[in-house]
């Protein structure tokens, strides 16, 4: 049952001066009580179990141990380790909360990979937030370096998602 429902129920018991009215569909319950003394309706609604969705702060602490585990292959490889603080790579940032996806499908390949050169508006990503897929699009020229969020992960606003090479 939707809001608009409820409004129109207590309309209804409003219209009619009702004292009381109950509904149940299943685990849903509710109750409008028209009190004579305070004229005030009164809407209680059994709990009803909501998914439980991972708070968006959460999100970056799984990362943290990916770069953990990523130091060690960082010492491997030297020229991975320079990348992240090369003054001069830039940075394709999140313009917003949402998640990360490489590519427009799970059958599709990813939109850039690391060596791919990228011209202005070139799309390198997709942000799912709130059920609404936005493309985002390079707003650098260059050659990307490396890709630094993994696929369907949780990204934050101005968080870091591309090194690239402008030279």
């Amino acid at each position: 049952m939707d809001f608009n429902q409820i409004q129109e129920l207590i309309r209804m018991v409003s219209k009619h001066k009702l004292s009381e009215f109950s509904l149940k569909e299943g685990d849903f319950k509710l109750v409008i009580r028209n009190q004579v003394v305070a004229t005030e309706m009164v809407v209680s609604a059994a709990p009803v179990a909501l998914p439980v969705q991972q708070p968006i702060a959460a999100a970056p602490a799984p990362a943290a141990p990916a770069k953990a585990d990523a130091a060690p292959a960082a010492a491997a490889a030297p020229s991975d380790a320079d990348d992240d603080n090369n003054p001069r790579y830039k940075q394709i940032k999140s313009p917003m909360v949402g998640t990360f996806y490489r590519s427009s499908g799970p059958d599709k390949g990813p939109f850039v990979k690391v060596g791919d050169p990228v011209e202005v508006g070139t799309k390198v990503c997709i942000i799912e937030a709130m059920k609404l897929f936005n493309e985002i699009e390079s707003e650098l020229k260059g050659k990307i370096v490396k890709v630094l969020v993994e696929d369907a992960t949780p990204v934050e606003y101005d968080q870091p998602l591309f090194l690239i090479d402008p030279s």
